[in-house]
């Protein structure tokens, strides 16, 4: 791993524009999401400042504490990206401009409640892990027509997490299948693909990408 942020900023972008010239697509159909979680406010402001504009939050909690710490951004974007229980939706609504994981039409509503315009995406738990979290793909077309009735929810994609390996092949058939679940209910955005498996989620049409420990280092819970 390079010794700066801006070179491991550079690195990742490289693999990104290589990847989208493989599979035939433009670069800038594919949105580099930069993983925050468990570092500080000012790593935060380290990348806005080399032109780092979205960024991902696992946890309501954490960014509750981090969000005053932080400066004005303009244009900058906070997505949720961890599991959301739907008693911690009020709080997420303020804080977040887009949640990427309702896996529910409770956690819909709750979202809906809060009464602020804001996109979403639906996490599908396309792996059998008990960890993972997300929709039932049998379960996906009631609640993309429950989120499409809330007025203040903006339904745009679908994301997922495949079970961790160290062979980015083997997360592939996950990504296809989370690809044709989007293309079945016209949904543009697809949110797969991390540090370890960008590639292959890129060939297989992610329009988001979820990157932390290749920008960051590795995470350590305080």
């Amino acid at each position: 791993m390079t010794d700066t942020l801006q070179d491991r900023w550079e690195a990742v972008r490289a693999r990104i524009a290589a990847a989208c010239a493989k599979a035939g697509r433009s670069e800038s159909d594919v949105l580099l999401l930069a993983v925050t979680k468990v570092f500080p406010a000012t790593v935060i402001e380290e990348a806005y400042a080399l032109g780092m504009r979205e960024f991902g939050e696992n946890y309501v909690q954490e960014f509750e504490g981090k969000r005053p710490l932080l400066p004005e951004l303009p244009g900058a974007r906070f997505h949720l990206i961890g599991h959301l229980q739907s008693n911690k939706s009020k709080k997420a609504a303020e804080l977040f401009d887009v949640v990427q994981t309702v896996d529910s039409a409770k956690l819909a509503r709750r979202l809906d409640e809060g009464g602020k315009p804001m996109e979403v995406m639906i996490e599908v738990k396309l792996s059998e892990e008990d960890a993972k979290h997300g929709c039932d793909p049998a379960e996906l077309p009631a609640l993309v027509e429950a989120i499409r009735s809330c007025a203040n929810l903006r339904l745009t994609g679908l994301m997922t997490m495949p079970p961790w390996d160290e062979d980015a092949e083997k997360s592939r058939p996950y990504f296809a299948r989370l690809r044709e679940l989007a293309a079945a209910h016209g949904l543009p955005r697809l949110s797969m693909g991390m540090s370890n498996d960008l590639e292959v989620a890129i060939q297989e049409g992610s329009t988001i990408v979820r990157v932390g420990t290749a920008l960051f280092g590795r995470r350590k819970k305080p």
